[in-house]
């Protein structure tokens, strides 16, 4: 078999940025605290975690006093801030400028809406770190949607001011966009309605590796997706691989390759999500290698 690693798969630069200041910071001290998981991939937390890096949950956050905590790149609420400064904790703030500023657009479409009524609607996953973020811009009233089931939850004699999670798949957000549009003219055929404000907030470099992933599964007869089974943009990734290569495999870490995948196979192809490390996929590589020679 020819084992390929998609070289455009891999950490986005905001997961960089976040691990290269956590590893700054443990590098000097040999301990920091990261509120959350610091990246969607547990075979990199698990790597960190052995340098020192402590994963700790917002009710322990809330615990803490006079020490450093790491801001992973999802972002965090305002009241995040507000507890760092109560306890003096010092943030090692590594949010990413892209969610960053997608939380500066909602906070200020939310102080729009106060004034005419409207509402901010959120294309995301429920309990997700970014979206925490975002809805507490809005003081915890964005409403979140996740498929069109969740549509009824919008008020449409109200202005709607869409934006998305920034891993979201852009095919989902233009179908939700779609959906939202539809229901606007059908109520406007009963009564005024509000408008709809769509803001395709997908992050580029997610968005991007859509139609990069389509032409690089296209080429192998097998592909190995690799993705921590917590990564939101690993689970749309894979969708977009398997869509084009039924032979795509969804894994975490070598242990779960199964050899019966690549019965016949001569072309394979590694990929995986922003959340996945480099390293993780060339493990995967160098197994795959090592089986070929001991058969």
């Amino acid at each position: 078999m020819n084992i390929t690693i998609d070289q455009e798969s891999g950490f986005c630069f905001g997961v960089v940025f976040a691990i290269q200041m956590a590893e700054a910071e443990l590098d000097v001290s040999g301990s920091l605290y990261c509120l959350g998981d610091i990246v969607h991939n547990n075979m990199e937390v698990d790597r960190l975690t052995k340098k020192g890096l402590k994963i700790i949950n917002h009710d322990q956050f809330r615990e803490l006093k006079d020490c450093k905590v790491l801001i992973r790149a999802h972002g965090e609420p305002p009241e995040t801030y507000e507890t760092a400064i109560r306890n003096n904790i010092e943030l090692i703030d590594a949010s990413c400028p892209v969610v960053l500023k997608l939380q500066n657009r909602v906070r200020t479409s939310y102080e729009e809406v106060k004034e005419n009524n409207g509402q901010v609607v959120i294309y995301g996953e429920p309990g997700h770190a970014e979206v925490n973020g975002l809805v507490g811009q809005t003081g915890g009233e964005a409403i979140i949607v996740t498929d069109e089931h969740d549509l009824d939850k919008i008020d449409y004699n109200r202005p709607v001011y869409l934006f998305s999670q920034t891993t979201k798949s852009t095919v989902g957000f233009q179908k939700i966009q779609e959906a939202i549009e539809k229901r606007v003219h059908d109520f406007r055929g009963v009564r005024e309605v509000g408008e709809l404000i769509a803001n395709d907030t997908i992050c580029r470099q997610v968005s991007n590796r859509e139609p990069q992933l389509e032409r690089f599964a296209a080429r192998f007869d097998v592909i190995v997706f690799v993705s921590g089974k917590k990564s939101s943009n690993g689970k749309a990734l894979y969708e977009v691989c398997k869509r084009v290569n039924p032979r795509t495999h969804f894994i975490s870490e070598v242990s779960e390759i199964q050899d019966s995948w690549f019965d016949g196979a001569e072309e394979i192809g590694i990929c995986g999500a922003t959340s996945t490390p480099m390293w993780l996929m060339e493990d995967v590589a160098s197994y795959l290698n090592l089986k070929q020679l001991a058969s």
